[in-house]
């Protein structure tokens, strides 16, 4: 088996597939990219499969010596990237070779990137999956983040195909979203006025946000509710504690909890969301169940009508 060595891990570099599945009665959540828009269109432009791993490089920082000849693409957040001292582009297939050194910079725009490599590391699975959730100990490696001196397992996989995203078809990253809400059962809970506070407020992303959830600062939004069970929590739950400032739940929550939702973002959203960068403003909006289905399915059909473009290396 061939592999790449970790020269330097970066600040948070996390091995990632899809995500893992069918495991909440053992208290496991999900995790995978907080961004699968990127993760998908890494695998997409070395035609891996949909659930081939990744890495998932959050800031910046990583630097890699390759151990064998095959093929790379990097997507999401704009960072510099270099071969052997030569930048190269994101949303691109590049070869690689042996003994290859290939470097990140920090993060300029947009918080996560997404590293591929042609079939994919081949990393164990660990209750059926290889996604790292550190807070579970579970995944990747260990369980944990890289560190300098691990080994990622691949195999070759050199290509003379070399494909690129059109430049419509890349996401543009910035410093404020608007992140599209799904009002849930829990909506009862909250008055009118604190329904238009919620809506009609702008947010701003803490310095306390992480793949767990997204703790937001603003208007604070109050509920009428008193206590509650907890109960199974979904993906993009709007959590609204004692404090009333918002948290957007995200692929590494807990299983369960006890807080008030109001609602829930949409995943193409929490995607947008999790490249914003801690200062960033967000802004919620209400749609229905309907518009939200139509939203997904139109952005899906974009997504598979999309074709890669050859380039050159």
């Amino acid at each position: 088996m061939s592999f790449f060595t970790v020269k330097q891990p970066g600040l948070l570099t996390l091995i990632q597939d899809r995500g893992r599945y069918g495991a909440h009665n053992l208290g496991l959540t999900n995790g995978g990219p907080l961004d699968p828009f990127a993760f998908d269109w890494a695998n997409r432009l070395l035609s891996n499969g949909i659930n081939d791993t990744c890495l998932e490089v959050s800031f910046g920082g990583l630097t890699l010596e390759s151990q064998v000849d095959s093929s790379i693409a990097i997507t999401g957040a704009e960072v510099s990237c270099k071969i052997n001292g030569q930048l190269i582009e994101q949303w691109q297939s590049h070869a690689i070779k042996k003994n290859n050194l290939l470097e990140f910079g920090y993060t300029t725009s947009g918080v996560r990137a997404y590293l591929s490599v042609s079939g994919g590391f081949k990393v164990p699975p660990s209750f059926g999956s290889s996604a790292t959730v550190v807070r579970e100990k579970v995944g990747g490696l260990r369980g944990d983040k890289l560190q300098a001196g691990d080994e990622l397992p691949c195999t070759t996989g050199s290509t003379e195909r070399y494909l690129s995203v059109a430049q419509a078809d890349r996401p543009q990253y910035g410093n404020q979203a608007i992140l599209r809400v799904v009002l849930g059962y829990q909506q009862q809970a909250f008055e009118s006025l604190q329904k238009l506070k919620f809506f009609s407020s702008k947010y701003k992303v803490t310095d306390r946000s992480d793949r767990m959830g997204f703790r937001l600062e603003g208007n604070a939004i109050h509920t009428t509710m008193v206590g509650m069970l907890s109960e199974g929590i979904c993906h993009g739950a709007i959590q609204i504690p004692a404090d009333g400032q918002p948290i957007v739940l995200m692929n590494d929550r807990q299983t369960i909890g006890g807080y008030p939702k109001i609602g829930s973002v949409i995943p193409i959203d929490t995607a947008k969301l999790a490249q914003l960068q801690s200062g960033s403003s967000v802004q919620f909006e209400e749609i229905s169940l309907e518009e939200a289905h139509n939203i997904h399915t139109f952005h899906q059909f974009r997504y598979q009508n999309s074709i890669p473009l050859n380039h050159k290396t």
